[in-house]
């Protein structure tokens, strides 16, 4: 994989102006037109507002600091940043401090639409004298950054990050000064050599100068010598009003500690362990000792970190803030959280009836989308990305129930609009990408929403185009490598989120917020209420993404930094844009959900609408296997459906209701369902068909809801649950056969490029890897004797594992004798030849039977093994009997029957045998058996 990562940095090397190849993909150099002009536009060098001393390689944007960067609203200082729990805002005289603790909430009643912590600044921290022109960046790591004012004789440089009580100070050209706001309440309530205590405006600070200095009190105006020295550092208490004076000299004395121990940088690290799906991250501190001896540093933990700590006791003080209530660790260089991945999956299993009416439907809604799978709305990146998602939908429920026209429309028109972006031609203007040296950023042409001019949303966008890439890998490996036009989707990961830190044409994770734990999708930050998002489901569509790309092209880089932000963010999300813990909203804002997520706060509104179904819906798209993190609450998600609809007054929703009733199926798929059926003559979202919204919604129906108390050891799984009964989903988008592993001890054989489920519902559904021309047309791999641990029943009594075409054979009657676990002529199937290896677990089966009007017949099925060929069976089970029911349709007789007996033990297969006798235990009349792909035997074997 080292290798194949290295290609893929190798081939992409900027060179002059015109197209630069990628594989056989590129991408242009040149701006396909004029560039914005204006201070922190793309035409300006960022370079411009960093120091000499600033890292080398792009400039990270999108951040909760970039405004000092971009500089939009002016041209000297941007705008206020929120580090959480402080407040910070660049001017001529210092840095402006803030710790707002009282929310500011906009309307009454359901009218409510925003609550923020303005910044409201107690003081500037600055150098006596200093009148700075503009600011600058003079380094930066992954949540902190230090500011640089300077007037050619006076000099401040700070050091601010995410979670950091904390602001350290250099300070040259005069005396150290801390200066109230004019109209501040300021109480001194401890001066004692070089540590001033104060409260400004009810709010608790400790200012630390060298040992050996003093700090002078004049008014609402504190300066120090520092000693002749150039550090000092300046502190927020967790306090309140009702905090002693005791308690606060207590906290004053431990954060004194470490006062002296600069922070200089932050670093993430995150492991993925596939055998417990977990997502291990530690936040790391460096720091530098000015003075004394006492280490480490004190740091508040956003409630998505402090609810999966891994180490550390956190003080019984909090912070308020607008992410709720922060929890402080004292005297640390790292801290460690530990978080459960519960998978994703390419598409939800198709598990509910294959024939009759609505299978039916299902398929006259496939054929409607063959003459343009895509059908978007707008030629620009984002709505050719929200096209793309929509025919990788199609694609994959299409292969799942065997509509190959289709699919193979949807992969052809994937793989026509891929290729065209992906190859810039000389003079081309549209459909491609352009990379931008300065600011270090690939961007498509038409852009749009500011995806070019401030850089927004650029995951977003991409996310749908690699998601759409990881579909087409499956079917045409040779079309995703690297030689080809996998390092062009490579290209598009690093611009959003640049996995690599040590490629440096890109920012490290640029929308990633890695303390905040989830994205922002304005480039340049530069409002008053800092940075926002309002599509938290696009940010996780872009995290999904890397999953299935990295699963599908075995790029485990790519995999596991796509389980670490898809993680991370999904708890972000369940606190911030959905509070599904109460404990994040202010008490008097009354919504269960926020459109849009702002560094200071929350709002009940999109940038592009008032209605409750797309405030609300928006953070609900683009709905796809990898959204399942929205049913881990099923309350939630009903309690959340009834406030959309509450809000506009509705009892249906009028706006996007195929997103609606899909989500509702996350909480309640009968009643998404009997939605559907009342309303299906709405008009799709433009992500959306008609096709993925029945699919979607009656296969939950039949599966329940998601279970998160069962994980598995492979990324691509899930797990539903209904009245009781599990269904165990696992797919494979590989060349490989696999068994999957639950942490209930469910196993799983899952064969080369297929989905397969287990428990209440057994089905066995997608097709291996194929071809590589335009339109791709997959088959399942033949395997040679039968030895494969999937083994499809054929009417020529054969066993293997090449599903086939759908068939029957006729069960004759049992002539109304009981025949319960006595084979009655039955229907034989065997497979001889077989060399596999026993995983552990148990013999599973789906098989399609239909009695048609016959009442009182019963199935029943006996499988044995004989492990070395001899003629002798080693190990014979007897599944109780399956009573059909007199209606005309294919009913499924699965291992849940459970055994009525059995006799010896499984073993090894080597050049062993495997058969199954069906017949009809019970009844005057014959049932059918389908063949082919419509019955199947799983054994837990693994091929040897």
């Amino acid at each position: 994989m080292a290798a194949l990562l290295g290609a893929a940095l190798a081939v992409f090397t900027p060179r002059t102006a015109g197209a630069d190849t990628v594989g056989q993909g590129s991408y242009t150099t040149t701006a396909p037109g004029p560039l914005p002009s204006g201070c922190g536009d793309l035409s300006t060098n960022p370079r411009h507002w960093v120091t000499a001393n600033a890292p080398s390689g792009a400039v990270p944007t999108n951040d909760w600091w970039s405004s000092v960067l971009w500089k939009r609203t002016n041209c000297a200082y941007g705008e206020p940043m929120y580090a959480q729990p402080l407040g910070f805002k660049a001017q001529s005289g210092g840095l402006g401090v803030s710790y707002s603790t009282k929310p500011t909430i906009s309307g009454s009643g359901k009218g409510v639409g925003e609550y923020h912590f303005n910044y409201a600044e107690d003081f500037v921290a600055g150098v006596s004298g200093l009148t700075a022109p503009e600011v600058k960046v003079d380094d930066w790591s992954d949540w902190t950054v230090s500011p640089y004012l300077s007037d050619g004789t006076h000099t401040l440089r700070a050091t601010i990050g995410s979670g950091l009580p904390f602001a350290y100070f250099r300070a040259a050209g005069g005396d150290a000064q801390v200066k109230a706001v004019s109209d501040a309440v300021v109480d001194v309530w401890s001066n004692s050599g070089p540590t001033l205590g104060y409260t400004v405006n009810g709010h608790d600070y400790v200012a630390f100068a060298p040992t050996g200095a003093t700090w002078t009190v004049n008014g609402s105006t504190f300066t120090s010598s520092l000693a002749g020295k150039d550090y000092f550092s300046v502190a927020v208490l967790p306090t309140t009003p009702s905090t002693s004076a005791s308690e606060r000299a207590g906290l004053a004395a431990e954060y004194a500690k470490y006062a002296y121990d600069e922070v200089n940088g932050t670093a993430v690290s995150y492991r993925y362990d596939e055998a417990d799906s977990t997502v291990t991250t530690t936040y790391r501190f460096t720091t530098t000792v000015l003075e004394g001896s006492a280490t480490g540093t004190v740091a508040a933990l956003l409630p998505h970190q402090w609810r999966h700590l891994a180490d550390g006791s956190p003080l019984p003080q909090t912070y308020i803030s607008s992410r709720g209530p922060l929890k402080v660790l004292t005297g640390i260089t790292s801290f460690t959280t530990s978080m459960v991945f519960h998978g994703v999956l390419p598409e939800i299993p198709a598990v509910a009836d294959s024939s009759g009416a609505d299978a039916t439907t299902l398929q006259d809604y496939l054929n409607e989308e063959k003459a343009d799978p895509t059908r978007q709305q707008s030629d620009d990146t984002y709505w050719t990305g929200k096209g793309l998602g929509r025919a990788a939908r199609l694609a994959e429920i299409a292969d799942q129930t065997g509509n190959t026209d289709v699919r193979d429309a949807a992969l052809s028109a994937i793989k026509s609009k891929l290729t065209d972006w992906f190859t810039a031609s000389p003079g081309e203007t549209g459909h491609l990408f352009y990379y931008d040296r300065n600011w270090g950023a690939l961007i498509g042409y038409p852009a749009s929403y500011g995806s070019d001019q401030e850089l927004n949303d650029h995951h977003f966008h991409y996310g749908y185009y690699i998601a759409a890439a990881a579909t087409l890998a499956r079917f045409d490996p040779t079309w995703a490598d690297v030689s080809h036009y996998g390092g062009m989707v490579d290209l598009l990961i690093r611009d959003a989120n640049n996995y690599d830190r040590a490629d440096k044409r890109f920012p490290y994770l640029r929308d990633f917020d890695i303390y905040a734990g989830h994205d922002w999708a304005s480039g340049h930050g530069s409002f008053a209420a800092g940075n926002n998002q309002e599509s938290s489901s696009e940010g996780m569509n872009f995290d999904n993404a890397l999953i299935q790309w990295g699963t599908a092209t075995g790029n485990k880089a790519v995999r596991d930094a796509g389980i670490y932000m898809y993680t991370t963010q999904a708890a972000a999300i369940a606190d911030y844009w959905f509070d599904a813990h109460h404990q994040i909203y202010p008490g008097d804002f009354p919504h269960k959900e926020v459109g849009m997520v702002w560094s200071n706060g929350g709002a009940y509104s999109t940038w592009f609408s008032s209605a409750p179904e797309q405030i609300q819906g928006i953070n609900l798209l683009p709905v796809t296997g990898g959204h399942l993190y929205l049913g881990d609450d099923p309350a939630y998600v009903k309690a959340n459906y009834q406030e959309m609809l509450s809000q506009g007054g509705k009892t249906q929703p009028g706006i996007w209701p195929d997103i609606w009733y899909e989500y509702l199926a996350l909480g309640d798929g009968d009643a998404a369902l009997a939605d559907f059926r009342a309303n299906n003559s709405f008009t799709s979202e433009e992500g959306e068909s008609k096709a993925h919204t029945f699919h979607w919604i009656r296969n939950l129906a039949a599966l329940g809801t998601v279970d998160t108390t069962a994980t598995a050891d492979s990324p691509l799984t899930a797990v539903f649950v209904n009245n009781g009964e599990r269904t165990y989903v696992a797919a494979n988008t590989t060349a490989t056969d696999t068994t999957v592993h639950f942490s209930d001890g469910t196993t799983v054989q899952v064969p080369a490029g297929r989905t397969v489920t287990a428990g209440a519902h057994t089905w066995s559904g997608g097709s291996a890897p194929g071809g590589t021309g335009p339109s791709p047309t997959p088959t399942p791999s033949p395997t040679g004797g039968g030895s494969s641990p999937t083994l499809y029943l054929h009417d020529d009594g054969g066993l293997t594992g090449t599903a086939g075409t759908a068939g029957s054979v006729t069960l004759t009657s049992a002539d109304g004798t009981n025949h319960d676990g006595d084979p009655y002529r039955p229907v034989t199937f065997t497979a001889s030849g077989l060399d596999m290896k026993y995983q552990g677990g148990a013999t599973q089966f789906d098989l399609a039977v239909d009695a048609k009007e016959a009442v009182g017949d019963a199935v029943q099925i006996q499988v044995s093994y004989d492990c070395t060929g001899d003629g002798k069976w080693d190990r014979a089970e007897t599944y109780r009997y399956f009573a059909t029911d007199p209606v005309t349709g294919w009913e499924h007789y699965t291992d849940k029957a459970g055994l009525a007996s059995q006799s010896g033990t499984l073993c090894d297969l080597k050049d062993g045998t495997v058969q199954a006798k069906i017949w009809n235990a019970l009844g005057n009349a014959t049932s059918t058996l389908a063949t082919g792909n419509q019955s199947a035997l799983r054994l837990p074997y693994s091929v040897t």
